[in-house]
C-alpha cells in the first residue's frame, strides 16, 4: 500500500485548525488518513426491484426519475467524494461509509464516476431488509486499506417483529499495518415523531454497542470507528447512553467511546437542517485506542463537516441548508439533504 506523508507546512496548518498540536517537536512529520461518511440521499437506479418499494424512483413514478437524472446524481456524488479530505491528503478519503444506496449496481456506477474513477475504490455492500431497499455501504481505496472481512448485522425488534430497517455493516481491514474495524449504520428515522420513534434508535444504539463490545472482547485495544446517520444528535440518550459516548478524548476509557461530533454540535454546527434548526445526525465515533496518543500508530486528530458553498442552498428561505436532490417530488438538481463528515487520523513518519 502506498503512503504519502503530508508535508509539514500543510499539516501544521491543519493542526492549528483542528486542535492542539500533538507533538511539540517542530521537525516531526506525519502521515494523515481521512475517514468519511456521507448520506447521499436516495441513490436509486431506474430499474424496478420487485422485492423492495422503489416505485417512486422509477421513470413512471411521482419523482419522474430517469437515466439522465440518475447519471447526474452519480457524477455529483462522485465529485463530493473526490473532494472530501483533499485538504488533508492528496488522495482524499481512504475509507468512506455511505447511506441510502439501493444496491450494488449503483455503487458500481458510483466508483466509475469521473472524479474518482482513477482511485479504484472497492465496494463492501450487502442487501439489507429495509422495505424501501436502501442500505449502507463502504468504499475503500485499496492503496491504503486492505479488506480482511465484513458482515452485515440486521436490527431486530423482539416486540415489533414486522419492523424492517437498515442493517449495520461491520468491515475489518488493515491500514498502514494497523487493524481497523469500521461499522457503518443508518439508524431508524424520526418518522412518527422523535419521542415515539426513539426506542427504535435505542435498539440500534444497543446493537452498535454490542458489536463494538464483541470486537473489544477479542482485542481490548481494538481500533473501532463507528459511523453513520444516527437520526439523533450527539447529546441524545441513544448516543450518550446507548453507545456510551463522551465529548473529550481523555474521557474515553474502558467501554466509553469518544465522540468528536459533540463539541461541534455544541457550537451549533450541523450536517442537516430541519424546521429552522440544525442537527448533527451524521457522526463518526471512535474507541479509546484511537482517541489516545500512540507513538507509532494512527490516532484521532480532527473532524470536519464538509459544507462547501456548492453543497448549500444559496438563496431563499432555506439559504445555507444542504442543497438536496428533491423537495418532495420536485427535482431540484441538488446534491444531498445531508453534508458529509470526516475525521482525520495522523501517525508519525518514522
Amino acid at each position: 500500500m502506498r503512503s504519502r506523508p503530508s508535508s509539514l507546512p500543510a499539516l501544521a496548518l491543519l493542526l492549528l485548525a483542528c486542535g492542539p498540536v500533538a507533538c511539540a517537536q517542530s521537525d516531526q512529520r506525519f502521515t494523515a488518513a481521512c475517514i468519511g461518511f456521507y448520506n447521499i440521499e436516495n441513490l436509486y437506479d431506474t430499474i424496478d426491484s420487485p422485492d423492495t418499494d422503489d416505485a417512486e424512483f422509477l421513470p413512471g413514478g411521482p419523482k419522474l426519475w430517469n437515466a439522465a437524472r440518475y447519471r447526474t446524481k452519480i457524477e455529483k456524488m462522485g465529485r463530493v467524494i473526490g473532494e472530501l479530505g483533499r485538504d488533508v491528503h492528496p488522495d482524499g478519503v481512504h475509507v468512506i461509509g455511505l447511506a441510502e444506496v439501493e444496491n450494488r449496481r449503483v455503487l458500481e456506477d458510483l466508483v466509475k464516476a469521473e472524479a474518482i474513477a482513477k482511485r479504484g475504490y472497492r465496494i463492501v455492500h450487502e442487501d439489507g431488509p429495509d422495505r424501501r431497499g436502501v442500505d449502507v455501504a463502504l468504499l475503500y481505496d485499496p492503496h491504503y486499506f486492505t479488506l480482511l472481512n465484513h458482515r452485515s448485522i440486521p436490527l431486530v425488534d423482539p416486540v415489533d417483529t414486522a419492523f424492517r430497517t437498515r442493517a449495520q455493516l461491520v468491515v475489518s481491514g488493515i491500514m498502514d499495518g494497523d487493524t481497523v474495524h469500521v461499522i457503518v449504520a443508518h439508524w431508524p428515522s424520526r418518522r412518527g415523531g422523535e419521542k415515539r420513534s426513539q426506542p427504535k434508535r435505542m435498539l440500534a444504539a444497543k446493537l452498535g454497542r454490542a458489536l463494538i463490545d464483541s470486537l473489544q472482547r477479542r482485542d481490548p485495544g481494538a481500533r473501532v470507528i463507528y459511523m453513520g446517520d444516527l437520526n439523533d444528535d450527539p447529546v441524545d440518550k441513544s448516543v450518550r447512553g446507548g453507545l456510551m459516548t463522551v465529548a473529550r478524548p481523555e474521557q474515553a476509557t474502558g467501554r466509553s467511546l469518544f465522540n468528536p461530533m459533540e463539541p461541534l454540535y455544541e457550537k451549533g454546527i450541523g450536517s442537516l437542517a430541519w424546521r429552522d434548526s440544525w442537527n448533527l445526525f451524521d457522526q463518526i465515533i471512535v474507541t479509546p485506542s484511537l482517541a489516545a496518543r500512540a507513538d507509532d500508530r494512527y490516532r484521532y486528530y480532527g473532524v470536519r463537516v464538509f459544507n462547501e458553498p456548492y453543497l448549500r442552498q444559496q438563496e431563499g428561505p432555506f439559504s445555507g441548508y444542504p442543497f438536496r436532490t428533491f423537495v418532495g417530488d420536485t427535482w431540484t438538481n441538488g446534491w444531498s439533504d445531508h453534508f458529509p463528515v470526516y475525521i482525520i487520523l495522523v501517525r508519525p513518519v518514522p
